[in-house]
């Protein structure tokens, strides 16, 4: 088995009304329904599909390990510029790693707008019936651990609340997957078929997923629903956890020149870098806003990256 690049994510960004690369056309904003957290049950037997996909993904975080991948530390022996800062804020933030299709989202990079969040964003977690309460235990300490970690760097409250959430998190087997349709819907209504189809049928190639979505041109996100293979290991499952609440707050690209960062297709760091930290802070600075383009955005971004690294204002 090779270690070669495996997808890790999708972030599906903004709808619009006209613009034809966003894609979604949706009418006013649809809160999603109050969420009861699920009553504890003990944990399914794993059927054969997710036996397999828990070996499977077993060998997949060895092979990475085994090459020196999926790095753990903060990358700060890595040297980079403010300059490389500034391009590599650009590429993440402003362009989009997919692009909407009539079947779905298809991976190709498009320029697109500032997008995060202007409201607090409220983590809920939704436990597959396969996951035991143990795990359950640790995936919600970490997740709310990595939530005051992202509200710290940010200045922008991120918090935990399972009971009126607007960034749900799907921890599930393949079998619990695939039946998550009418959950999507009901938190995403105006999806299409294909990119519903894009959890449920989620290829082994896609480690873990985020769509987050705004309202109309705004860039400014409301919503979000983020799914988690059950059958990760420990690495990759906590690899997801940085990955997917990091771009469900608006880094949604890779960039293969961005170094040390988990927004990078080589896999050669698992969690977010020191780099990372300050691609956040300039993205939640107020000195921009959402619905930015790349043209207005930048110069304020290549002062901050002066600012951040150190050098003149």
């Amino acid at each position: 088995m090779t270690a070669n690049r495996i997808l890790k994510s999708l972030v599906a960004v903004s709808t619009c009304l006209a613009l034809a690369a966003c894609g979604l056309m949706v009418g006013p904003p649809t809160p999603p329904p109050p969420a009861i957290p699920e009553a504890p049950s003990q944990p399914a037997a794993p059927t054969p599909k997710s036996a397999a996909a828990m070996a499977y993904f077993a060998q997949i975080q060895q092979t990475l390990l085994e090459q020196g991948l999926l790095r753990t530390d903060s990358g700060s022996e890595v040297p980079y510029t403010d300059r490389m800062l500034a391009e590599n804020f650009m590429r993440i933030a402003l362009f989009d790693e997919y692009r909407r299709s009539a079947g779905g989202f298809v991976r190709q990079e498009t320029e697109s707008s500032l997008r995060r969040w202007e409201q607090p964003v409220r983590i809920g977690l939704r436990f597959g019936a396969s996951v035991p309460p143990d795990r359950q235990a640790t995936d919600r300490a970490r997740i709310a651990s990595f939530a005051a970690r992202l509200s710290a760097i940010t200045g922008h409250p991120v918090l935990m609340d399972d009971a009126n959430p607007n960034f749900l998190i799907h921890v599930v087997s393949e079998d619990e997957r695939e039946a998550l349709g009418p959950k999507v819907r009901a938190v995403l209504p105006n999806l299409s078929p294909g990119d519903i189809a894009g959890i449920t049928q989620m290829p082994r190639s896609t480690y873990c997923l985020v769509y987050a979505l705004s309202e109309g041109n705004s860039g400014a996100y409301t919503r979000a629903f983020a799914v988690i293979r059950a059958e990760h290991p420990d690495l990759l499952r906590l690899s997801c956890v940085h990955e997917e609440l990091t771009q469900g707050l608006g880094l949604p690209n890779d960039s293969p020149r961005a170094r040390p960062s988990i927004f990078n297709d080589d896999e050669e760091f698992a969690l977010l870098t020191d780099h990372d930290e300050l691609l956040l802070r300039i993205l939640y600075s107020p000195e921009l806003r959402p619905g930015m383009s790349p043209s207005e955005a930048r110069p304020i971004v290549e002062s901050l990256a002066r600012r951040l690294m150190g050098g003149d204002s």
